[in-house]
């Protein structure tokens, strides 16, 4: 008897057979990749997170969740990192404990362990091939890495995300409710994903079979548990109760303080996010403005060719496919400045997808059901997964021009931060001397106030007002003010009067700087030399006696 089977049958069997040999050590060298990828530059920290280190070091001194001393102000919008550092920091030093490290560390195990996921809904979406180049990738990709290495929480939340779609996928609906509930506390913009999970959960669970009993649209054969609920409801609701007591709300200042603080172009957020979705693997750097070009049709082209495949091996995947297109969505309408790491979170699907797409497309094209040919074999790993990794790959630098001078993304630049970590290590002895004669530490005012505030003990004054709701009302400041994105609003810092301010210049250069009463009030300590931001450096001030 002869057995037919489709061409998806002939690719999982010729997946299988040319994987077999390999399959057990892939996912141990693709860990080792991950981990030697983030180990091997070192940490090269970015000024956000060095915020979270300054809320971390204060709960371990018993200080609380604040960034100030006695100031019960909820700036970090990721607490649940917050207080993972602050257990890692417990184990090892306290609030004197290497931050940096510990988190660069514990990133490059996420996202090892998100790579492992990768490599499993590869396989459960009918493509090992895909989900292996997607987890190669997944790797090395700087839109990772860099974020891993400069201490973010991104990695963290990317893997509970994934671990959230990969439970949903199996059936494991408490595990899914408490993955989804851990990354609604690592970041808010989370609902993006867990919205249309909830809804496919309350469809499969057979709630709306109630109101509907006659519908054959709705499915209902796994009805929700009280363990499932509990497991969503415990830990988000023991942080909501904690920030309001707290905070009086669980929304952090940041969001309101982005909101207004910086002055964009109407469609700025849509340019950035279209150039990004045109090149996922970072083809602009082989390919230059054509594969920009090229990106933003064939990408999207072959993520639906792949949602298409992924729909078939499982209905229940169509939240995570929706995934990139809201976060899309939600971000251009928003129109926020779009930093580097607001970029991250949608490229696991959109990645995987985009393989599984082509997969699809050149198994079609090279016709399994004849004999073997090593020739279509070489062509589909080549396109699969040789290209697509030699491309993530062209971002890194062998010798970074700054800071640690081991191999790196050029995307992990960090430049401005040993910037402000120099400008930090002019004001500490002063700082603590100030300290020592008031009895309370002095204020510094900064526009970026991570370093500063980590490797100081000022009191911080957050002139954009992440950790400051003060400074929130000042904003916007008028147009004319503004030589860049952001401009320091002159009237609050002639109203609080901070013992210090460190700013690029660009950030003052049109208001703060040629306000008569700033001139009167304060005397430029020192330049330090940059053209960062198309700065005339970046610029110490004290205030006169």
């Amino acid at each position: 008897m002869h057995t037919q089977f489709t061409n998806s049958q002939y690719r999982r069997i010729a997946d299988s057979q040319n994987l077999q040999p390999m399959r057990r050590f892939i996912p141990l060298l693709i860990v080792l990749l991950t981990l030697t990828a983030r180990l091997l530059p070192g940490p090269r920290t970015i000024d956000d997170s060095y915020i979270t280190f300054r809320y971390t070091r204060h709960i371990l001194a018993g200080d609380g969740m604040v960034y100030n001393p006695g100031e019960q102000v909820l700036g970090t919008t990721t607490p649940l990192y917050a207080g993972l550092m602050a257990g890692l920091g417990l184990l090892t030093g306290g609030e004197h404990a290497p931050f940096p490290i510990l988190a660069m560390g514990a990133n490059a195990i996420f996202d090892a362990l998100t790579c492992l996921l990768l490599l499993k809904l590869g396989e459960r979406l009918g493509s090992a091939r895909a989900g292996m180049s997607a987890a190669i990738v997944w790797a090395i990709l700087p839109f990772s890495v860099t974020f891993a290495i400069g201490g973010l929480e991104t990695s963290l939340y990317v893997l509970l995300l994934t671990g959230a779609i990969t439970c949903h996928l199996s059936g494991k609906h408490t595990l899914t409710a408490f993955l989804a509930a851990l990354s609604l506390l690592t970041r808010p913009d989370a609902l993006i994903l867990l919205g249309p999970l909830a809804f496919d959960r309350v469809m499969s669970s057979g709630f709306l079979k109630k109101f509907l009993p006659h519908s054959k649209f709705i499915p209902g054969n796994s009805a929700l548990t009280i363990k499932e609920l509990l497991a969503a409801l415990v830990p988000t609701g023991a942080w909501f109760s904690y920030a309001w007591v707290v905070y009086g709300s669980p929304i952090p200042h940041s969001i309101a303080a982005k909101s207004v603080a910086y002055e964009l172009e109407p469609m700025t957020a849509l340019v950035r996010l279209l150039q990004h979705y045109a090149t996922p693997f970072m083809d602009n750097l082989t390919f230059g403005v054509p594969g920009i070009v090229v990106g933003i049709v064939l990408y999207p082209f072959l993520f639906l060719l792949g949602a298409r495949a992924a729909l078939k091996a499982s209905h229940r995947v169509w939240a995570w496919l929706m995934y990139p297109w809201l976060y899309f969505t939600v971000f251009a309408l928003a129109n926020p400045l779009i930093f580097r790491w607001y970029l991250t979170p949608p490229l696991p699907a959109y990645i995987l997808i985009i393989l599984l797409g082509a997969d699809q497309l050149l198994s079609t094209l090279v016709k399994y059901p004849g004999q073997k040919s090593l020739p279509k074999q070489t062509a589909l790993t080549f396109f699969i997964i040789l290209l697509p990794t030699f491309l993530a790959s062209r971002d890194w630098q062998l010798r970074p021009d700054h800071g640690v001078t081991r191999p790196a993304p050029e995307m992990a630049w960090y430049q401005l931060e040993l910037f402000y970590r120099q400008a930090a290590d002019t004001l500490e002895a002063d700082i603590r001397a100030a300290t020592a004669t008031r009895g309370v530490p002095p204020t510094l005012a900064a526009g970026d106030v991570g370093v500063l505030g980590y490797f100081t003990s000022a009191r911080i004054l957050d002139t954009l007002g992440l950790n400051s709701p003060e400074a929130i009302p000042y904003y916007p400041v008028p147009s004319e003010m503004h030589a860049n994105i952001y401009a320091v609003a002159p009237d609050l810092i002639l109203d609080e009067l901070p013992d210090f301010i460190v700013l690029l210049e660009v950030y003052g250069r049109e208001g703060l700087f040629k306000d008569p009463r700033f001139v009167e009030a304060y005397h430029l300590r020192e330049k330090i030399p940059t053209d960062i931001y198309d700065s005339e450096g970046m610029l110490i001030f004290e205030r006169n006696e």
